[in-house]
Parts: structure tokens; C-alpha cells; sequence
């Protein structure tokens, strides 16, 4: 027996916001919203590739907002249909930052989503 990964679960204080961005940066959809009762109201938005995969990300809101330690957890993401140097263009048309987090001079870069949520967008690539 074994289990395996149906949802990763992404804290936020705009699920709509960040779905929406991590969406157009993966190329998947918006698959369903409003399913995360909290007393700030309906909230929760997931995105899910486009054709179905193996698992889906989750947007779920929490009060507070980011934290402000470095992630526990982050994803590492290649580019598949373009070079690195035009797919970071691409990411910070959307409204990716860049961070340094003492990383120093590596072949990959370190940035930001939306809500300060750190990423890796690495060099090589990938098929779609």
C-alpha cells in the first residue's frame, strides 16, 4: 500500500489572485471555487492541468497573511516551451519579484509570487 499526492494546499490571503496567477503561470485551469467555508466567507479556488493530472493546487485563505520566515515547502518550476532568460520575462510580466535568499551566484533564479510565496524557476528544459 502506499499513498500519493492529490492536492498541494497553498495559505493565502487572495485565493482568486493567486490561483489566477499560478494558472497562467503553468498553463492550467481554474478548476473549481468557493469550496473553503471560513469567516472571512466562501473562499478556496483550485487549479488543475488542463486534460487532468495527478494533482491539483490549492488556494486556501488564512488570516495574517504570508509568513515572514522562508518556506518550508516551495516548488521548483522549468520553462517548456521557451529559454529560461524569456520565460523569467514571462514570470515577471505576471508580477513575479526576484528574492535573494542568500542563494548566491546558481544557475536557477529565486522569486516571488504574488503574495511573497518563494519559487525556483530553474534553467533547463522541460516538455510540456
Amino acid at each position: 500500500m502506499a499513498s500519493r499526492i492529490v492536492s498541494v494546499p497553498i495559505d493565502c490571503t487572495d485565493a482568486e489572485l493567486l490561483a489566477s496567477f499560478w494558472a497562467a503561470v503553468l498553463g492550467w485551469r481554474i478548476a473549481e471555487r468557493g469550496w473553503q467555508q471560513t469567516g472571512h466567507g466562501l473562499d478556496g479556488v483550485s487549479i488543475a492541468p488542463i486534460g487532468g493530472g495527478p494533482f491539483e493546487i490549492d488556494f486556501r485563505w488564512v488570516p495574517g497573511g504570508p509568513s515572514q520566515s522562508k518556506n518550508r515547502l516551495h516548488l521548483d518550476i522549468n520553462p517548456t516551451d521557451r529559454d529560461q532568460d524569456s520565460e523569467l520575462n514571462r514570470l515577471l510580466a505576471l508580477g513575479t519579484k526576484p528574492v535573494d535568499v542568500g542563494q548566491g551566484q546558481v544557475s536557477w533564479h529565486v522569486l516571488a509570487d504574488p503574495e511573497g510565496n518563494v519559487f525556483c524557476l530553474c534553467r533547463d528544459q522541460v516538455e510540456p
